[in-house]
């Protein structure tokens, strides 16, 4: 089992009188090898083929493949040219399939976005000390989110094997820079243990909390035959059973929502599937208890009467019981927080229970400090909260007398009601500015839903700059029609996350949605390029209002509270003078384009045309010039 298969064109012969100095050489083993760029190597310099047996990399291309990866994105780099080769030569270049990146925190985006989706990672080579540090941000965003990325970086130890001038891409500890922010790190001293320490890794990634992990792959171990006669076995891969919550605390926890007058469920990185976000509907409507969703994945459906997302504030101000479900930040559930003044309070009751089921307890590192402020808890379970849902299903079913669910009953009808009028309210407010120009983003809402609501859909962007429009007015219903938001809210990490989750949802056929700010894309433009090149079909909608501005509001915050006005709050934060074309870019990158389009009433045919090109397999953008938020 896991031994290194065959490959049917013995293309290590038909190189074996080559001398050349590019990636896919093997090297003898008194050589070093030449791994800088290739302008920099001096033209006497010659690598020997060898052709005996399969290259290091061949059997772990092997490993991966055994993990069922799709996909590998990367910005080719020299540290990594002998995985590179094994991938496109070796494996055919089909799962994986390599995907080329213009940008390494690009690769990494597209990673999270993907893993968001399809619930697995892909994999990212990244080259050296220079590729990792690009990487950095992104990978950061995945920690924060608790997204399983999975990294193998190129690095060469021997520092007798370094090129001149490698040695600045190179490194003792190449995982020391990233790890505060991945779960899991390895440096594979021979290729059995990168067969083990690959499908270790790749069982931390997916074991809750999920997380990035990366594993350091020396360019020799890569680059060098497999040893005569060597046993190499590839682990089978057996994922644990998730962290389910503690028979007595789901008990007990059953107890108090049915005996709270007002229950409230907060989900925020909760579901994961399908499955899980029917049972978080059954676990909602058997207690008929307000839903509040944070937005971080796509928890509840927005149209369900028992959401009440929108009138979060007053939901909890009147709660008894709190029921959070990974929640990112319990204590701001139920503070306000007073930026200017540095103040807070609570806004719930004195004498609110609050009940934890998260697998945040089981993972906290010190130095990055994103596990919030201490929360006083009166149940708190280290578990993961989908797969404790059955269990609290069945506790209530247990506990739930006739007249509990009659009174329930009563209290269901009182929350639809309050639903459909914010709802009601929400179609209203959407009216306003309507033929504005700049365009208003409730319109440009309204006219996207009007266009896709047909389609099987999937929203791949975070639309918190965009007022939430979208989840105001759409219909979201599937687990996969809302990604959720950055994790870390590092700049760059939009456009290659849409892209990266339409690569996931291509094989599905579905209908990827990005709506795209301005500033996020001119991070890593080239992310257009790669969703060209690799035909990830895509409707990408220009939310270009031509500033940062969140950015803005917060100088004009700073400025009142200083007397100062806000007059000059667009020094800085403002992208005009020139202003950018992005439908200009895009098309330079081969992506089918229009815009900039100011009238509104341009909007709906553009966006069909757009569509038509997408459901041809290829990507699209419109660029918009809208108003601020």
């Amino acid at each position: 089992m896991g031994q290194l298969r065959k490959d049917p064109v013995d293309r290590r012969n038909f190189l074996k009188s080559t001398a050349i100095a590019g990636a896919g050489t093997f090297l003898s083993p008194g050589l070093a090898p030449a791994l800088f760029a290739e302008d920099s190597i001096p033209t006497e310099t010659s690598c020997m083929v060898s052709s005996e047996g399969r290259a290091g990399s061949d059997f772990m291309v092997d490993v991966i493949k055994s993990l069922g990866i799709e996909y590998v994105c990367a910005n080719p780099g020299s540290s990594f040219r002998g995985l590179h080769e094994s991938v496109i030569n070796y494996e055919g270049n089909q799962n994986p399939e390599l995907i080329t990146c213009c940008h390494e925190e690009s690769a990494v985006a597209m990673a999270h976005g993907y893993a968001k989706i399809e619930g697995k990672p892909l994999a990212v080579f990244a080259h050296g000390t220079v590729g990792l540090q690009h990487a950095a941000m992104a990978i950061y965003n995945a920690y924060c989110d608790r997204v399983p990325v999975y990294i193998f970086v190129g690095n060469t130890l021997d520092a007798t094997a370094r090129a001149p001038g490698h040695w600045v891409h190179s490194v003792q500890d190449a995982a020391a820079m990233v790890r505060d922010y991945v779960k899991w790190d390895d440096l594979p001293a021979s290729l059995q243990h990168f067969a083990e320490s690959a499908v270790r890794a790749y069982k931390i990634a997916l074991t809750p909390p999920r997380g990035p992990v990366l594993l350091v792959v020396d360019t020799e171990l890569q680059e060098l035959p497999v040893p005569e006669r060597a046993e190499l076995n590839i682990p089978k891969l057996t994922l644990p059973e998730f962290p389910q919550g503690e028979k007595g605390a789901v008990n007990e926890t059953a107890r108090f929502l049915l005996q709270a007058e007002l229950p409230v469920i907060v989900a925020d990185r909760t579901i994961r599937s399908q499955a899980g976000m029917n049972d978080l509907i059954a676990l909602a409507e058997l207690l008929q208890a307000p839903v509040i969703d944070q937005n971080s994945r796509m928890n509840f459906p927005n149209v369900h009467p028992l959401n009440q997302s929108a009138r979060k504030r007053s939901v909890l101000s009147q709660a008894d019981v709190i029921l959070g479900l990974d929640l990112s930040d319990f204590w701001a559930t139920v503070h306000s927080f007073n930026a200017e003044k540095l103040s807070s309070h609570p806004i719930t009751k004195s004498n609110v229970k609050l009940i934890s089921v998260s697998t945040s307890e089981l993972y906290t590192k010190a130095n990055y400090q994103d596990f919030q402020r201490f929360t006083e808890l009166d149940i708190a379970m280290a578990a993961d909260a989908e797969c404790t849902l059955p269990l609290l299903i069945e506790a209530v079913q247990r506990q739930i007398t006739a007249s509990q669910k009659a009174s329930f009953k009563n209290r269901g009808a009182q929350l639809e009601k309050v639903h459909l009028q914010a709802r009601e309210a929400a179609r209203t407010e959407a009216t306003y500015a309507w033929d504005a120009s700049p365009i208003s983003t409730a319109r440009l809402s309204a006219e996207l839903w009007d266009a896709i609501k047909d389609e099987d859909w999937s929203l791949v962007s975070y639309p918190a700059h965009f007022s939430w429009w979208p989840l105001r007015l759409w219909s979201f219903e599937k687990h996969y029609q809302f990604i959720g938001g950055p994790g870390g809210f590092g700049e760059g990490y939009g456009a290659p996350s849409a892209i990266g989750a339409a690569l996931a949802n291509r094989k599905y056929g579905r209908l990827s949605v990005n709506i795209q700010t301005d500033g996020d894309l001119m991070y890593a433009p080239g992310i257009l390029w790669t969703a060209a090149h690799h035909r990830i079909p895509i409707l990408n909608i220009m939310h270009n209002n031509r500033a940062y501005h969140a950015e803005v509001m917060a100088i004009q915050r700073m400025a009142n509270q200083n007397n100062r006005g806000i007059d000059r709050a667009g020094i800085g934060t403002v992208i005009d003078d020139p202003p950018i074309d992005f439908a200009k870019l895009a098309r330079s990158m081969g992506v089918h384009a229009e815009g900039p389009i100011f009238n509104p009433k341009d909007l709906g045919e553009a966006i069909r045309r757009a569509i038509a090109v997408v459901k041809r397999g290829e990507p699209s953008l419109i660029d918009v010039i809208t108003q601020p938020r």
